[in-house]
């Protein structure tokens, strides 16, 4: 009897140790999102305006082009990450962020951060960028190619002094770029 009755308490026990690893394994797939490795996502978008001519003003006069107000180059930090980034305003007074040739790791959760944190190489940069000032541009469209990001009007350039490609789940940059006048 003894047997039996040890053998039928482990029974729930197990069952109840299935269940909680069937869970936590459910979290952790949520929580990492591990196919984001093997997945790539290019986006290959035109800067606004610069395909499009916009007709002559009455006087006569050409539009304005778009004009590079700062640039910089994307350097490493949690994940291996390349390309250029450029502040650029259009021809109408907008202004958007552009990613050229961007090629970094996909991840859970990022974002395009303007920050005003100093660009640090090394693991001493790959979490400074949420200690300041930063403004979120959106999620991050693809881990490679060209993409533009819209900065809102009310946002004063002058207070921004680098980007960072930022894992908002685990708050660590993917890759920096301090931004420099053009």
């Amino acid at each position: 009897m003894g047997r039996e009755g040890g053998r039928r308490r482990r029974g729930p026990v197990a069952s109840v140790a299935v269940a909680v690893a069937v869970v936590l394994v459910a979290v952790g797939l949520y929580w990492f999102q591990p196919w984001k490795l093997w997945q790539e996502q290019t986006v290959s978008e035109a800067l606004p305006g610069a395909a499009a001519s916009a007709p002559a003003s009455a006087a006569g006069a050409a539009p304005a082009a778009p004009r590079t107000l700062a640039q910089g180059s994307l350097i490493s930090h949690e994940h291996t990450t390349t390309g250029t980034v450029r502040i650029v305003r259009l021809a109408d007074g907008s202004h958007v962020l552009r990613l050229e040739g961007l090629d970094t790791s996909n991840g859970p959760d990022l974002r395009v951060w303007l920050t005003d944190a100093p660009v640090k190489e090394g693991v001493a940069g790959w979490r400074v960028f949420d200690d300041g000032k930063h403004v979120s541009l959106g999620s991050l469209k693809g881990n490679k190619g060209d993409q533009n990001y819209a900065i809102p009007a009310d946002v004063k350039l002058s207070e921004y002094t680098s980007l960072t490609i930022w894992c908002d789940r685990f708050d660590v940059s993917f890759g920096a770029a301090a931004l420099t006048s053009a």
